[in-house]
């Protein structure tokens, strides 16, 4: 099933309830943590229509401090209000000493990192009650230190801590890109059974590098990529995300009919 981001651009056209092909919705956890206005009175009201995913930003799950009390209690409040069939963040750490960078910071890919991790995640799953889903971020920049690749720290990560990997395919074809590996390697190295999402978005090209900015449409490459992993995960929940210059609910939803499309393809050229 496809489904898209939760953006209040759109908030006016969802509550009118018209038929869509979007099958569910991902709203940004830190969001509507807090909130007790409109945006989380939305958010339940597509609730009732829909499922829900919940995706963060600032669970910092690879920082050494490990996971903050404060943030864990808000998102098990959150995740009470609304029942979310999935809870995800990035497989990276966003700042130190209670200090929030607002940013996506890479992990080298070491075993030291991957106990920090792992034990984090642990502490997490049994705070929340659930496994999580880690997405993999977009990188550009590599440690002299990391000893193995970025998808086999992501696998080693989920098969120890028993999460789930959150593939964002826009993410892959951006590091690849910029760090000159391949992109089909890295899709065909994650196992089946570990993917619990996919994400389709949008990049810019810098000229000597491509930036994640979620600005606009998935690319061709990108598409080729969701054809590729989509061939052995044909169930898997899709998001088609776009986080600026988001465009009209009818531009996103024709992104969301495409991504339909592509899987209904592949699906169909699959071996009974």
């Amino acid at each position: 099933m496809v489904g898209v981001g939760l953006r209040s651009a759109h908030f006016p056209r969802l509550l009118e309830r018209r038929p869509t092909p979007v099958r569910w919705f991902e709203a940004l956890s830190e969001n509507y943590m807090d909130s007790e206005g409109r945006p989380l009175e939305v958010l339940k009201k597509i609730r009732a229509d829909f499922p829900v995913a919940l995706h963060g930003v600032s669970l910092s799950i690879g920082g050494v401090e490990g996971p903050r009390p404060g943030y864990l209690k808000r998102l098990k409040a959150l995740m009470e209000k609304v029942e979310p069939f999935l809870v995800t963040d990035h497989l990276c750490f966003t700042g130190a000493h209670a200090a929030n960078a607002h940013d996506l910071l890479p992990l080298p890919y070491t075993e030291e990192a991957i106990k920090t991790v792992v034990s984090n995640v642990s502490k997490v799953q049994d705070f929340l009650g659930r496994p999580i889903g880690l997405e993999n971020v977009s990188s550009y920049l590599t440690y002299n230190e990391s000893c193995m690749k970025e998808e086999e720290f992501l696998v080693e990560i989920a098969k120890r801590a028993g999460c789930k990997i959150l593939l964002d395919v826009n993410n892959v074809f951006v590091s690849a890109t910029n760090h000159g590996f391949a992109a089909t390697d890295y899709i065909d190295r994650i196992p089946s059974e570990l993917i619990a999402q996919i994400h389709l978005g949008g990049y810019t090209d810098m000229g000597k590098f491509l930036f994640d900015t979620h600005s606009r449409a998935p690319t061709d490459p990108v598409w080729e990529l969701y054809r590729r992993v989509i061939r052995r995960v044909p169930e898997v929940p899709v998001l088609i995300e776009w986080d600026e210059a988001v465009p009209d609910w009818e531009g996103l939803e024709q992104e969301a009919v495409k991504a339909i499309q592509i899987a209904a393809e592949v699906k169909n050229a699959l071996p009974a």
